[in-house]
């Protein structure tokens, strides 16, 4: 019988196998309960629980998509990310002693829209299905009520979230700041939302309409603390993540500004990362932020002109100045562009068009309409990102159709590369495993001219050869099928030769190195030690091909030998679980191991200074392999599908993953990338849902650095990026 903690009170609640409802005896509420298959989940359930329970939603949401990952089918899982959503918090009613729900996230969307709660009910069985649509309807009537309340609130300008009290109820120093900022706001004649002052007269009643209201219609959030445990207690991080995720969906309508005190910037929350942090000891602070909430205001009042109404000393020679940094671009002076472009900046700290020179300056662009012939994309670059920040609409509008014809320039130029050694590799197909081969080149670029076509042609000529050589091995045994009783005794040893000698199972090539490359005789071998030498040369290749469809083959052994191992020399072969490379092996081809789905390690030896494109590509079975520093590049399709992977270390001698190399690992959680690293190509990650954490072995700076395509990180959730210095997230 498994042992379960009620996800609403806490308390034990022993689980009937099979059961998924029942009845907790600690708070007496009726309640679903997950399939807790192992204890592994049982685990991550309580966990995930406790951390809602506390009302730490989006910790708990994390476990709850790794549940997911695991197992997409997990209903309770599905319901338990709706509860974080909405921010439930499970109160008890004082009348009948049980828990019910109360909303901390309100939502303009209802939960019968909500997708995750859809998902719920198309897993559950009835006993959970009934116990959700209940839950469901008590939910969204609560929100009702809240949505109702918060329409008849006034708009607010600026939200001002802190921490009031402290451990022991003492008003903390955030309070204090909090109260004086209110102050001087409202003098200003800024409509302010003060928890302290705004919610007073709201005692004994829910507070979640009025804090959603105020959370919506707010243009300002000033996030203020003095410790790092401030910012991160959990109701204020309740209104800024909120609020975070507002400003996401406005199209910089909203804006977050975190000021601190008395502590470290780089103890903020890693989710400040990309915003500007004011420092409230620094003198003049109050007036600067004020004067920076005007402007974010006004830019926002649809019955202003948008334009700052401060008078900024030395304005009137910005123009001027900004005409001179031009016409140094022009010059191609590209020092002298940046200087004056500064000049700019220090009168006006905000002007997008003076970020736009400096930006033209850095990548060395005599006029802007030449940034469309860059040949990679810039939005990886500070002064892009300030162009963006800064600029007016038609600016914005303008670097992001560079951008976009960057990108499909690239995309055509990439897939044309592709299509090209795709037809190579097709004229140059003669085996099942080439042909297919080819049609997996074709099949990485589709709808790309006639590329899906040719797959098919590809597809089509290997299952041809295949069916050709089935029929010629049944030829061959016929032709060995004694017609004369006599010759039947002959025939048994010949068959008994043929299937325990390893010479006949095996047949060498003399090869351009004076030694020999190995093929295998027959799809069915079980089991091959490849010798050292052969009529007394050197075995140094394993062909290509050599082991293709022996799909009876469990272990293999290579001997010290062999430098290489050529193109889908062992691919499909699905009753592969081991493998011994010799320390001798410099190069590994394409698709060596390709389709091995029972492979489930190997340990690839410092010798090897190459691995091919797809070498493990759809090895579903590989959980672990080691990469030795002797590799500089993860290429193309390296490891993609393994999904059976769930953590890989890249070496710092590795300077490039190619396009797709971890694509569809859907069991990947962490990844260690070594700072050697200096490009990530199109892909490289792509669907890798479970991905949680990225271990960088150098700098955020360095992180930065990395050219990495704008798709490489598709389709995959919420993840930290660990450097030497500090934490990124995605």
């Amino acid at each position: 019988m498994a042992v379960f903690r009620c996800k609403m009170c806490g308390g034990s609640v022993d689980i009937e196998p099979g059961a998924t409802v029942g009845v907790c005896d600690w708070c007496g509420t009726k309640q679903t309960f997950p399939r807790l298959d192992d204890d592994r989940r049982a685990t991550l359930y309580d966990r995930a629980n406790h951390f809602r329970r506390s009302n730490e939603f989006d910790k708990a949401a994390a476990i709850y998509e790794q549940i997911l990952n695991e197992d997409s089918t997990d209903a309770e899982a599905y319901w338990s990310l709706v509860l974080c959503q909405y921010g439930i918090e499970y109160v008890e009613d004082p009348a009948t002693h049980k828990r019910i729900p109360t909303v901390n996230r309100a939502q303009f969307t209802s939960i019968f829209d909500d997708g995750n709660y859809q998902s719920a009910l198309q897993y559950a069985d009835g006993y959970q299905r009934e116990l959700y649509e209940d839950e469901a309807k008590a939910i969204n009537e609560i929100q009702r009520g809240i949505l109702a309340i918060s329409e008849k609130e006034k708009p607010f300008d600026v939200f001002i979230c802190y921490k009031e009290t402290d451990a022991n109820g003492r008003r903390t120093p955030d309070s204090v700041l909090a109260n004086d900022l209110y102050h001087q706001l409202t003098q200003e004649g800024f409509k302010v939302f003060f928890a302290r002052i705004t919610l007073e007269d709201k005692l004994g009643t829910a507070y979640e309409p009025y804090i959603f209201a105020a959370l919506n219609s707010s243009k300002v959030m000033v996030v203020l603390g003095t410790k790092p445990e401030h910012f991160n207690a959990v109701w204020v991080k309740n209104e800024w993540s909120r609020y975070l995720a507002l400003v996401k969906q406005s199209g910089g309508k909203k804006v977050l500004i975190p000021a601190y005190k008395d502590m470290d910037p780089y103890d903020l929350p890693e989710e400040f990362s990309h915003l500007q942090a004011q420092d409230m000891s620094k003198l003049g602070f109050m007036q600067d932020l004020i004067r920076g909430i005007k402007k974010i205001v006004k830019a926002g009042d649809p019955k202003g002109n948008g334009k700052e109404t401060v008078v900024i000393e030395g304005a009137v020679n910005i123009a001027p100045l900004l005409k001179r940094a031009f016409l140094f671009l022009e010059d191609g002076n590209w020092a002298e562009a940046d200087e004056y472009c500064e000049k700019v900046l220090d009168r006006d700290p905000e002007n997008g068009e003076a970020y736009l020179g400096k930006l033209m300056a850095e990548l060395q662009v005599k006029s802007r309409e030449r940034l469309a012939d860059c040949a990679e994309p810039f939005d990886n670059r500070q002064n892009y990102e300030k162009v963006i920040r800064f600029g007016d609409e038609k600016l914005k509008a303008e670097m992001r159709d560079y951008l976009s014809q960057i990108k499909e320039r690239n995309k055509n130029s990439r897939s044309l590369e592709k299509y090209n050694d795709a037809v190579k590799a097709m004229n140059e197909a003669k085996s099942e495993a080439q042909l297919k081969a080819a049609a997996g080149l074709f099949q990485t670029i589709p709808g790309f001219k006639d590329a899906d076509t040719l797959a098919a042609q590809c597809l089509e000529k290997a299952e041809s050869v295949r069916l050709k050589r089935k029929r010629r091995a049944k030829k061959a045994v016929k032709i060995l099928i004694p017609v004369v009783s006599g010759v039947v005794a002959l025939a048994v040893v010949f068959l008994i030769l043929w299937f325990a000698t390893p010479v006949w199972t095996l047949r060498y090539e003399a090869n351009d190195d004076g030694g020999y490359t190995v093929y295998c005789n027959k799809d069915f071998v079980k089991s091959v030690t490849i010798p050292e030498k052969h009529l007394g040369k050197k075995v140094t290749s394993i062909g290509n091909s050599a082991f293709c469809y022996c799909t009876e083959l469990s272990e293999i052994t290579i001997p010290a030998s062999v430098t290489s191992i050529e193109d889908c020399a062992f691919q499909d072969c699905s009753g592969l679980t081991k493998i011994t490379i010799s320390a001798s092996v410099t190069s590994i081809g394409n698709w060596v191991f390709a389709y091995c789905s029972n492979l489930n390690s190997i340990t690839i030896p410092d010798s090897v200074q190459n691995i091919g494109y797809g070498a493990f590509e759809s090895c579903s079975g590989l959980t672990s392999v080691t990469i030795p520093d002797s590799v500089t590049s993860i290429e193309g399709n390296t490891f993609a599908d393994c999904t059976g992977l769930t953590s890989i270390t890249i070496p710092d001698s590795v300077t490039s993953i190619k396009e797709c190399a971890f694509w569809g690992c859907s069991g990947l959680t962490s990844v260690t990338i070594g700072n050697g690293v200096t490009s990530i190509e199109d892909w490289a990650f792509n669907k890798c849902f479970g991905l949680t954490s990225i271990t960088f072995t150098g700098t955020k700076a360095q992180w930065n650095a990395i050219s990495k395509k704008s798709t490489w990180n598709d389709y995959t959730r919420s993840y930290t990026v660990y450097c030497t210095d500090g934490n990124l997230s995605k």
